[in-house]
């Protein structure tokens, strides 16, 4: 059962992405890098699925029948592929701008799209389960990392995946994320992330543990800037995936 005293959500992180929120789907806005990495990030998530589920890499995914949670979903720039490929998505935000932006956007590609203004804590208490649950760039934003970690375990059915991906603290993300991406190439508005709320892949690792989640994946992405592209890498020392399955 849900922990009701739980609580991961950071009141001011969400009045900051509401105040942006209606830029979702603009590719020269304010998120612009994620329109640039979600390809990538897309990539690996069909990918862990496909292995996990249908036990193939075949490019021509079919996700019919599956139940995936995305918390955290933004306008839909993960929620919305997925529907394509077949699954039955539901996208979660604390922010009500964002969910109605989220919800005006799939009307218009004529998706259905279980959205709803929420918390992953709240949904827990419903005893909702789902085959996959995506926790894309946002436990670098929760107030408690392991707390949110053990909503996550909550709700994904035994067997099923959680796939997380955040940013390392590094000398080099700090260089690249923060002064570069904030206060240089000004990608992100200035405060939209902090250093030490990074998470090391280890220390993610620990908490994925502590909460019965067994790594079965990490990968990384790195950027290009010389043709303005991402690509999955070995190299961890800024964006990096963590694949997990429930015991």
């Amino acid at each position: 059962m849900s922990d009701s005293k739980i609580n991961t959500l950071n009141p001011e992180e969400i009045i900051r992405f509401s105040k942006i929120s209606t830029q979702w789907w603009d590719e020269n806005g304010a998120f612009k890098p994620l329109h640039h990495l979600n390809p990538t990030r897309l990539d690996y998530i069909t990918k862990q699925l496909s292995q996990h589920y249908f036990k193939n890499t075949d490019k021509s995914f079919d996700f019919q029948g599956l139940s995936i949670l995305d918390i955290g979903c933004g306008g839909g720039l993960i929620a919305e592929p997925l529907t394509r490929l077949g699954a039955r998505v539901t996208g979660i935000d604390a922010s009500e701008k964002t969910i109605e932006v989220a919800k005006s956007h799939a009307a218009l590609m004529n998706l259905d799209i279980q959205y709803s203004c929420t918390t992953a804590e709240e949904l827990a208490a419903t005893q909702q389960h789902y085959d996959a649950v995506l926790a894309l760039e946002i436990v670098e934003h929760v107030t408690d990392v392991r707390g949110f970690i053990q909503i996550c375990q909550q709700l994904v059915k035994p067997g099923g995946l959680v796939i997380f991906s955040t940013i390392n603290r590094t000398l080099k993300s700090y260089a690249i994320a923060i002064v570069g991406a904030e206060y240089v190439m000004r990608w992100l508005p200035v405060g939209t992330h902090e250093w030490k709320k990074f998470l090391s892949p280890g220390e993610l690792g620990t908490h994925l543990r502590e909460s019965n989640l067994i790594i079965r994946d990490i990968t990384g992405m790195s950027f290009n800037p010389l043709n303005w592209s991402w690509h999955l890498s070995r190299d961890l020392d800024v964006n990096y995936f963590i694949t997990s399955v429930k015991e």
